[in-house]
């Protein structure tokens, strides 16, 4: 079996520390492909470092991607407790130029499914649904 394995992110940036720690590489079997090839893809696109987790490299963050069972942040029908959301952040691009660079380049971006509106970092999700005639599905905080 293969599995897709971000060129631009480490599992650590992903993942939470316990989740790590108990899983190390195999902790890319937890997150959904889909969801990982947009991390990608939205890195190429927008040319600059993005973040989701930094509790590696002695940040604060380390639920904005995978959120499991006992965790702050978790719900149970969220998409970040499948593997199948992030929210990412950058010093270089606002969350708002990221948000237009997905909305705008649907045909690049062809697996993101919901995007969350008035936020100060990017939360993308590739749920198995669309909006309203195939547009991405906007949700406000």
């Amino acid at each position: 079996m293969t599995q897709y394995i971000c060129k631009h992110f480490k599992i650590q940036e992903l993942v939470s520390k316990k989740v790590f720690k108990d899983r190390h590489n195999k902790a890319w079997e937890l997150l959904d492909s889909r969801a990982l090839e947009t991390l990608d893809t939205l890195r190429d696109f927008v040319g600059v470092s993005l973040t989701v987790n930094d509790w590696s490299w002695g940040g604060g963050s380390q639920y904005r991607g995978l959120r499991t069972y006992g965790t702050p942040y978790f719900s149970k029908f969220s998409q970040h407790s499948f593997g199948r959301a992030f929210d990412v952040v950058s010093d270089d691009i606002t969350a708002e130029e990221m948000r237009q660079a997905i909305l705008t380049n649907p045909e690049i971006f062809p697996y993101v499914r919901a995007i969350e509106l008035g936020t100060s970092w990017l939360h993308f999700d590739v749920r198995n649904a669309r909006g309203e005639g195939e547009e991405i599905f906007t949700f406000h905080p």
